[in-house]
């Protein structure tokens, strides 16, 4: 057994062990199986992010009672590896990935799926945020945030078609962030973060970017899907709504949307050129889907579908 896991509770029962190398996140990933075919996902993390992983695994806890979610659900989390490291370990999740899976199948499939992630994000969004979550008022804390995102931008020296026009929609309108709720966020909730099971069910999995916030902005990602299909992402906001879609949803998942592709091409620059290259073709696709903000409802959402 590798040192690193020797201190684990339970982990010499395991029976294998698999590095899993996927996503953005700096912990190490690991699939595991244990002597009773018992399946379960294994982070390690730095041991700097010991306060971190604590609150992340009292607060995914706190999802316990949505019994009718099939999600990665934290078991433990402690020290090991001589106090160099964090554990934390998961239920295990079998199915495909989403993003591989939903473009495969036909449209009232792909808009089905589509729906009851929604359902499940809807669900999640009941949880409100605690009392010391909830301190600063929502629109103060993410102005703040777009005006770092502005100035990141400008000062990044990559140039986004569209961005002027991106930038002006945020300005004006800022004040749609007064008096938003905040409640539980997954934190980076789309096709990459969802499996389907072989039994056709949806799972979610990885809240390591869990947070507190204006439940819409959990939107911001929505444009990972749309890639994939946008049946899917229009599917996502009618089970969100259920087919009840109100016209400040889509002013706000615009601002949010905006807000985020500005952010993203200074988050690419440490990655490399590649990286920056990708994330600007992205991000003026979403903009040109927004006709470069002339309109705050976006070319790939349909209104309404009927199998």
């Amino acid at each position: 057994m590798n040192q690193i896991f020797s201190e684990i509770p339970g982990s010499r029962t395991w029976s294998n062990v698999e590095e899993i190398h996927k996503g953005w996140s700096k912990d190490k990933k690991y699939y595991v199986q244990t002597n009773n075919s018992r399946e379960l996902l294994l982070k390690i993390s730095d041991i700097t992010q010991l306060e971190r992983k604590q609150r992340e695994f009292e607060t995914v806890k706190k999802l316990d009672h949505l019994e009718d979610i099939l999600m990665s659900r934290p078991l433990d989390y402690g020290i090991c590896n001589n106090e160099q490291s964090v554990y934390s370990l998961f239920t295990w999740i079998n199915g495909e990935e989403a993003e591989q899976v939903i473009p495969t199948l036909n449209a009232a499939d792909q808009h089905r799926f589509g729906f009851r992630a929604g359902e499940i994000l809807s669900k999640i969004h009941g949880i409100p945020a605690e009392q010391d979550q909830a301190q600063a008022p929502w629109a103060e804390y993410y102005n703040a945030k777009i005006n770092r995102y502005i100035r990141n931008y400008k000062s990044c020296g990559v140039l986004l078609r569209g961005a002027d026009q991106a930038i002006s929609y945020i300005e004006q309108n800022r004040h749609l962030l007064d008096n938003r709720p905040r409640t539980f966020q997954h934190g980076d909730y789309h096709v990459g973060n969802l499996v389907v099971t072989q039994s056709g069910e949806l799972g979610v999995i990885d809240f390591n970017r869990l947070d507190y916030g204006d439940p819409w902005e959990e939107f911001n990602r929505i444009t990972w899907c749309t890639a994939r299909s946008p049946l899917f992402a229009s599917g996502r906001i009618h089970g969100y709504f259920n087919n009840d879609v109100p016209d400040l949803f889509f002013k706000l998942m615009a601002l949010y949307i905006a807000s985020n592709q500005i952010s993203s091409i200074h988050w690419a620059i440490p990655f490399g050129k590649k990286e920056v290259d990708d994330m600007v073709q992205r991000a003026e696709e979403v903009l040109e889907a927004y006709d470069y903000f002339q309109t705050y409802i976006p070319r790939w959402y349909l209104p309404s579908y009927r199998d």
